[in-house]
């Protein structure tokens, strides 16, 4: 049976006294046994907060790592330097890393492939912006994604992924792809995956929505067939949006 997840992704937000607040607060009201609660936050907080997570059921997850192991890297964070924080997780391939920073499907492989060397869980996102997806040219944008950046693994380690759906067209944005656009690319995504694989891989892996997903609309978004949780943004930021959406499901 394939994981429940809801992880929220701070991004740039908050100085770490707040975050460490925030975590702490997370952690007081959060009590549902069957969902893996994840918070993200700046890596400035990291050490911090893996202090206030000790004996909780919320787990860590850093927003990007480097590729590289150690060197001459100015401004990089090594897998090792978030294993050593007791970090579980790292998001890979948000777009706006694609977008901002130029991170290629390549780039993103090599990364992927160092979080799993060190014993990192990738969260490995996806998705169109919105010429791709009024040009119904989304299928074949995902399709690259996860073969680029993804499919060069083994089986094996492949199943220790967890992949988010983002519509960039819907973050940050107010707009919220429908939970049956949103249900279409995650079957979309299970079934290349399974063809790739196997069945049971596909079966196994927990894919995520992300794209302005709240208490409102999470619940419908949940109960649908291939969804398995959120990637939340804006609503990660409020302790009690965000234990409201774990509860969700």
């Amino acid at each position: 049976m394939r994981k429940k997840i809801v992880a929220g992704n701070w991004k740039m937000n908050t100085l770490p006294t707040e975050g460490a607040s925030l975590a702490k607060e997370i952690v007081e009201k959060f009590d549902t046994k069957d969902v893996d609660l994840i918070i993200a936050p700046p890596f400035t907080h990291i050490g911090a907060i893996s202090k206030v997570l000790i004996n909780s059921q919320v787990k860590l997850s850093a927003q990007n790592m480097a590729k590289e192991d150690f060197g001459a890297f100015t401004g990089e964070i090594s897998g090792e330097m978030l294993k050593s924080l007791d970090v579980e997780y790292v998001i890979i391939g948000h777009s706006e890393r694609r977008s901002y920073y130029e991170e290629t499907n390549s780039i993103l492989f090599a990364k992927i492939r160092k979080a799993l060397s060190v014993g990192l869980i990738p969260i490995y996102c996806v998705g169109e912006n919105l010429e791709e997806r009024e040009s119904g040219n989304y299928f074949n944008v995902i399709k690259n994604q996860l073969e680029d950046g993804v499919f060069g693994l083994s089986k094996e380690d492949f199943s220790k992924l967890v992949i988010a759906y983002e519509p960039v067209w819907a973050i940050g944005t107010g707009r919220t792809a429908s939970p049956v656009q949103a249900q279409e690319v995650h079957a979309f995504i299970r079934k290349m995956v399974g063809d790739k694989y196997e069945l049971s891989t596909s079966e196994n892996l927990s894919i995520l929505y992300g794209g302005s997903c709240k208490p409102s609309n999470a619940k419908e978004l949940f109960s649908k067939e291939d969804i398995d949780g959120g990637l939340i943004g804006g609503a990660a930021l409020n302790a009690n949006d965000f234990v409201e959406i774990a509860k969700s499901f």
